[in-house]
């Protein structure tokens, strides 16, 4: 991606179609006098004379058991240094999301224009009450050691400065298990560390946590080795000054069994790599260009355990897999701090979690037929979901077994297993998609080459390598869009269908699939002037392997013409769609939702295997509820009875499918109805995939989720066509398409359909 393009595409994002990355919403009902007599006055008096009475009680009554501040005040912000707490903003924000993302953790962002770390530290003091825990961010050394520092001895809540521990924790967990590997004992390693900033230093105390015996710990910055003999240490760097002789990095290196670098590019050469102990192990972690790029250190030393912060090489240290499992597990036990013990627990349970058998979901996202175990791996891939309910788990024991935690961990496993249920399905869904799609890019034509949503996600999916598009419109028109927006577009084709050169020959190709349909030569020629038409013609004959319409048409108007000239999958009698919602913590799965007004029983059961095969797809078990006005018989009615025999169809066809019905919407989705009232069904846990009798109530109920429930949509996705066809809503965001497109290219794979056009 060029840098201006990076540079517009940013700014776009951030800015649309809602400025910033963040929004608040109620968690309780608003919409009645009586609901904000109790959400305000008189009924907030209540938990308020609760919580005088007893503090602790915040956490029950209020947001605080689940809320963190990121705080920052710009001084060290990711590689652009002091730009100052307003131009830092957006950073918090992302850190945010990545704390929601990953952990289902609320964030305040609160950005301080204080450069004395006395008034930072005055700040989050005067917080206290509103938080749960406090993450510092990208304040620069040594400010920000003084800092946590003080605010560890002062706050009764958890601290943690991710620019220091993330990085510790995660190489931590590394060490640990490069050690295991070539048959080293911590306590004997001798460990050389390059960069003496929050990281290095956090890094050395860490390793020496674990282990590592101090002596043995040399700490490198930018005049070489951190010595007895200097006199221009600050009291942080001091503490590691060892008596040596060596002076560079180079002859710190040699003979060390182990290098860390949190500093800068190609520091480190091939020959400080041949000097090491053999079987040596480096860390080169300095984003985005390594102290030593991957693959010349294991030239240099081919049984080299390598490690970098690069998500292109194998053993990516990314500080995702520590800060939102740590706080998680924190907020969960209510704990009063993050201790050393628990930031240790957390680097044993990456480290233990690395010995695991990967599941399908996770090799699917990295093309791998097996990940094991072994130099290439030694810590857990980024995304992988079971992180969360491994490391969490493991820090909340941590802090029940050191005392401090105000509500002590009762049961490891429940908890490991509630996270899981809570977590699992929504976690990484389309980052599996689209790693999968960009193993095997496909031809993804769209109608809508004048629209410019459009060419901004075609310029997306040639960046990211997901799909290779081709539009449909006037090619003059679309280049002048394209220069105007200032894209990078290289690649991508355009065809119109006034003047392709192939026109006649596809209007007679149209004509010999609609001439007993009554179409003529000369009304096909007329046909294809509509570009929906031109598109899934395109995709019949083979010139691209899916298509993404929609967006400035009306859902018939797309569909239609693929359905007239595309055929249905063998064993499919009808066309359906599905949409994913993903909302609180969870993915759902809704069908018929866009195409199939008053579907037989027969039909009903041919989308809801569907809609099943689509949650496979998506790394997701399915579990499938056949909704209805009736529970389980309890209402006689000739829909309740077409559900019913849906049911029994689904059931002959695929019994090992976790199916059931006739039942309400809110039986299949609490667990405690289906449990306690039904306790026959088939359904092991709540219903994930929701199959409704009729157009109106899927229709109404994905766009209730939506507009109410603030869910974030992907869909519909369409199923039941030969080849892969899906149809945008007219409200798409740039993000909505590239996540269709990408799903269209992963079905295109399995449809076996051309990588690139004829």
């Amino acid at each position: 991606m060029s840098d201006e393009r990076r540079f517009n595409e940013a700014l776009e994002y951030h800015a649309h179609p809602r400025p910033g990355k963040l929004q608040i919403s109620p968690t309780k009902p608003t919409a009645t006098a009586h609901d904000l007599s109790l959400a305000y006055s008189p009924g907030v008096a209540e938990p308020c004379l609760e919580i005088a009475r007893e503090p602790d009680l915040a956490f029950r009554y209020t947001n605080r058991a689940n809320l963190v501040a990121v705080v920052s005040n710009g001084s060290a912000v990711l590689g652009l240094g002091n730009i100052g707490a307003l131009a830092g903003k957006p950073v918090m924000e992302g850190k945010a999301v990545l704390f929601k993302r990953f952990a289902d953790i609320d964030v305040y962002d609160i950005e301080l224009e204080a450069s004395d770390p006395e008034d930072v530290i005055r700040a989050c003091e005067m917080m206290e009450p509103t938080f749960g825990g406090i993450n510092l961010e990208d304040i620069k050394a040594p400010e920000c050691f003084v800092i946590e520092e003080t605010l560890k001895e002062r706050l009764d809540i958890p601290v943690f400065h991710d620019d220091q521990h993330g990085t510790a924790i995660i190489a931590g967990a590394g060490l640990i298990n490069a050690c295991e590997l070539t048959d080293r004992r911590l306590e004997d390693l001798t460990l050389v560390i390059n960069g003496a900033g929050a990281a290095g230093i956090a890094c050395a105390k860490f390793v020496i946590s674990l282990g590592v015996q101090q002596e043995n710990v040399i700490l490198c910055d930018s005049k070489g080795v951190v010595h007895d003999g200097r006199d221009d240490l600050n009291d942080y760097k001091q503490a590691f000054a060892v008596s040596t002789d060596r002076r560079s990095l180079a002859d710190a290196m040699r003979g060390a069994d182990v290098f860390f670098g949190v500093s800068v590019k190609d520091v480190v050469d091939e020959d400080m790599v041949k000097s090491m102990a053999p079987k040596p192990i480096v860390f080169a972690l300095a984003n985005p260009d390594p102290e030593i790029p991957y693959d010349r250190a294991k030239a240099a030393v081919p049984d080299a355990i390598v490690a970098t912060g690069r998500s292109d090489t194998p053993n990516q240290v990314n500080n995702v897999l520590g800060f939102p499992f740590l706080f998680r597990g924190a907020l969960d036990v209510h704990a009063t701090g993050i201790t050393d013990r628990m930031k240790v627990a957390a680097a044993h349970a990456l480290a233990d979690l690395a010995k695991e058998p990967v599941p399908a979901s996770v090799l699917r996202a990295y093309e791998a037929d097996a990940l094991e175990f072994g130099p290439d791996l030694i810590i857990p891939k980024p995304f992988d979901p079971r992180v969360l309910w491994h490391v969490a788990p493991a820090v909340a024991r941590a802090a029940t077994e050191e005392g401090v935690a105000r509500v002590p961990l009762q049961d490891v496993d429940t908890y490991a297993e509630d996270l899981r249920a809570r977590f699992e399905v929504t976690f990484g869904v389309m980052h599996n998609v689209r790693v999968r799609a960009q193993q095997e890019p496909k031809q993804v034509v769209f109608p809508t080459g004048d629209d410019v949503r459009t060419l901004r996600a075609c310029a997306r999916l040639i960046d990211e390598g997901i799909a290779r598009p081709l539009v449909i419109g006037d090619e003059h028109e679309v280049r002048t869009a394209i220069r105007e927006m200032n894209l990078d577009l290289e690649g991508l084709q355009v065809r119109d269908p006034r003047t392709d050169p192939e026109r006649e020959v596809i209007a007679g190709e149209l004509f010999g699939l609609r001439q007993r349909r009554g179409m003529t030569l000369v009304d096909a020629r007329e046909e294809l002037d509509d570009p929906n038409v031109f598109a899934a013609m395109l995709v019949q004959r083979g010139d691209a392997a899916a298509l993404v319409g929609g967006l400035t048409n009306y859902f018939p108007e797309t569909i239609r013409p693929a359905l007239q000239v595309i055929a249905l999958e063998t064993g499919r009698t009808v066309v359906s769609s599905t949409y994913v919602v993903l909302l609180g913590g969870r993915t759902w799965f809704l069908a018929d939702c866009a195409v199939n007004l008053e579907p037989t029983a027969e039909q009903l059961a041919e989308i809801a295997l569907a809609s099943a095969s689509l949650a496979r797809d998506m790394d997701t078990v399915p579990r499938v509820a056949m909704v209805s006005h009736s529970n389980f018989g309890s209402v006689r009615s000739a829909e309740a009875a077409k559900v019913r025999r849906a049911v029994e169809i689904c059931h002959e066809r695929e019994p090992e499918l976790e199916l059931d019905g006739e039942m309400h919407a809110d039986t299949a989705v609490v667990r405690s109805l289906m449990r306690e009232r039904h306790p026959f069904s088939r359904l092991s846990d709540t219903a994930n995939v929701l199959v409704f009798p009729n157009l109106t109530a899927a229709n109404a109920a994905y766009k209730l989720l939506y507009r109410v429930g603030g869910g974030e949509l992907i869909g519909p996705i369409l199923s039941g066509f030969s080849r892969s066809v899906h149809v945008l809503p007219r409200d798409a965001e740039v993000g909505d398409i590239v996540n269709l497109a990408a799903y269209a290219v992963l079905e295109a794979q399995r449809k076996k359909g051309p990588v690139v056009a004829r």
